[in-house]
């Protein structure tokens, strides 16, 4: 399933919010495969090498995948940083994502720079605290942390020979009228500066999402139950397409089969043009996530909707 839309290739600084909608491996968009590896801490080289073989081996590496807006909360200059939790409260996340280069036999992408950021177990996404997530929930302020309001669950990895880079969060919740996701850019030719990645250039502008049936367990614990209302599915929701993996939809482990607050891990492979850029027109009401000045916005978030020149 290919989604087409407005595009062109020009050169960035990181500095500028990017909306991205449209294009193909060949033109610089993205494959996602499930990568299968255990999640150990250590490992031999010869695992590692064994895994990035078997990847790059896996014709499901060139599955192709259309690129999808950033939606209305991205901000700029998210910390490098392997934790992004800043003690936000909730059932704990492992992120395992492999980058590997598309156009060369699948190998891994050294030194790519994986951006995420997605909301808290209320809906509330840092920078945004006063946006209503929809339904009924406290005011994000009531958590209780010490996390910084700008910057909590936001940050960025760079991937090591392997490709691989590996975040701690939490699961995300949810917000009007979207189902649970997470952001996330990868980033090329840039570097480290100033506790943040500068320059170079972004290959890809996506979402990861997760099974309804984790989500929806996961949702009646706390503090994810204190937020209450309509919970939008995968398969109504607006941006998700329903192309499994290959759309960007996570492999789930349990940490604890019996008691999914022992948190998951989740991991996915993504597959990019290294020298291909996907920048263009696309998002829906936020238009692109301007980062915000002042106090964060109130009232009701915009919507993350494609933009009206896309289609499936």
């Amino acid at each position: 399933m290919l989604m087409t839309g407005n595009r062109k290739d020009t050169t960035i600084t990181r500095r500028r919010a990017l909306v991205v909608t449209g294009g193909t491996v060949a033109a610089g968009g993205l494959a996602v495969a499930g990568y299968q590896s255990a999640f150990a801490d250590t490992s031999t080289e010869a695992e590692a090498s064994a895994s990035a073989s078997a990847t790059s081996t896996s014709s499901s590496c060139m599955t192709l995948m259309t690129s999808v807006t950033e939606g209305p909360y991205y901000l700029d200059g998210a910390l490098v940083r392997k934790d992004i939790t800043e003690g936000k409260s909730g059932v704990p996340l492992t992120l395992r994502l492999t980058v590997v280069d598309a156009t060369d036999g699948c190998t891994p992408v050294a030194g790519a720079a994986v951006e995420i950021w997605h909301c808290d177990a209320w809906g509330y996404y840092s920078g945004y605290t006063t946006a209503n997530p929809g339904g009924s929930a406290p005011a994000e302020s009531e958590d209780g942390s010490t996390a910084n309001d700008n910057t909590y669950l936001r940050g960025y990895q760079v991937a090591n020979a392997n490709g691989v880079v590996k975040f701690e969060t939490i699961f995300p919740g949810w917000y009007t009228p979207r189902t649970c996701h997470i952001h996330l850019k990868v980033h090329t030719g840039g570097q480290k500066e100033d506790g943040t990645y500068e320059g170079g250039k972004v290959n890809y502008t996506g979402q990861l999402f997760f099974p309804d049936d984790a989500a929806q367990e996961i949702f009646t614990l706390e503090p994810y139950s204190q937020h209450s209302g309509s919970y939008t599915t995968l398969d109504n929701d607006m941006v998700y397409d329903g192309g499994g993996t290959s759309s960007g939809l996570l492999t789930l482990k349990p940490v604890h089969k019996a008691d999914p607050s022992k948190g998951y891990k989740g991991s996915i492979t993504l597959g990019v043009d290294p020298d291909a850029e996907n920048t263009g027109a696309g998002g829906g009401g936020g238009g692109g996530g301007t980062p915000p000045s002042g106090d964060a916005p109130t009232g009701t978030p915009p919507s993350d909707a494609p933009s009206a020149s896309a289609s499936s």
